[in-house]
């Protein structure tokens, strides 16, 4: 039996090495780089984070990062069901569902340069309202970049989440829609009591799973706005980037993304639980 177990952990050696090397060594080096401090690399207990609570321009990036989540997480979960109730009751859903999906197929580099073309000061879209008589703008560089970027990360992850609600639509049965309509119920009221509730564990996954991606997103907010105009959409991310890599304060930007692990964290927990109680209300 001894034999047995030593060879279940040999098998699974190469893998947990890969993951110790590039997951848990680095994220054990930026715990140890926040507390230290940033000129003779000495132990500095918590001086780091009082510092960086204190400092402006961090504040200004945690504001941007919750405003950008709370932007794209609920209009994407939203249109994604529409979308994904919509495409199950199409005989050509499959087809549609992967067309949706092929903005995910494309790097964020990519997605950033097309969004770029089409809102740039000479893009196409000001080509367009040029020939319908009306006053272009440079788009990029005012107020509404933040949006653009929104819509951006939108349109591209929007096929993953459509996919993940078809998949929690086909898990209800069609006893219950049809126990549903011989109870008199129509179609709002199927969905809305029917449908819904049967999907909450769905609904909380995809919501944390988004919620994740969306704090940690960095790639497609460098690639387009590299923080602008402004600062207006440089989130924690990015801010600890540049914090590290153009000031090269590793301590620094060590922290933020500490004080980001624990966000992250306390609120998934907080979901979960969420989630735990309304799953066994409703008994999704």
């Amino acid at each position: 039996m001894a034999k047995k177990k030593w060879r279940g952990f040999f098998w699974i050696l190469p893998s947990f090495s890969g993951v110790a090397a590039f997951y848990l060594l680095p994220y054990a080096d930026v715990v140890r780089r926040s507390f230290l401090g940033a000129v003779d690399n000495r132990f500095a207990g918590i001086s780091n984070y009082q510092a960086i609570m204190g400092n402006t321009a961090f504040r200004l990036a945690v504001r941007n990062t919750i405003k950008f989540t709370l932007s794209c997480i609920p209009v994407l979960i939203l249109l994604a069901l529409a979308c994904a109730v919509a495409l199950c009751r199409s005989k050509y859903g499959g087809v549609i569902k992967s067309a949706f999906l092929m903005p995910m197929a494309l790097p964020a580099v990519s997605v950033a340069l097309v969004w770029r073309l089409l809102f740039h000061s000479q893009g196409l879209l000001n080509y367009w309202l040029e020939h319908l008589g009306l006053a272009g703008q440079d788009w990029m560089n005012g107020k509404s970049a933040f949006w653009i970027l929104v819509l951006s990360y939108i349109w591209k992850n929007l096929g993953y989440d459509i996919v993940l609600w078809m998949a929690g639509l086909a898990g209800i049965s069609e006893n219950i829609y049809e126990a549903a309509k011989v109870d008199g119920a129509t179609p709002i009221q199927t969905f809305f009591q029917v449908t819904l509730p049967l999907m909450t564990q769905t609904l909380f996954s995809i919501g944390l799973l988004r919620f994740i991606d969306v704090f940690k997103s960095f790639d497609l907010i460098y690639a387009m706005t590299k923080g602008g105009p402004a600062n207006a959409s440089r989130t924690l991310n990015l801010f600890a980037y540049e914090t590290a890599f153009s000031y090269y304060k590793f301590g620094t930007s060590s922290t933020m993304l500490m004080i980001l692990f624990v966000i992250v964290l306390l609120l998934s927990v907080g979901v979960m639980k969420i989630q735990r109680k309304l799953v066994e209300y409703y008994g999704g």
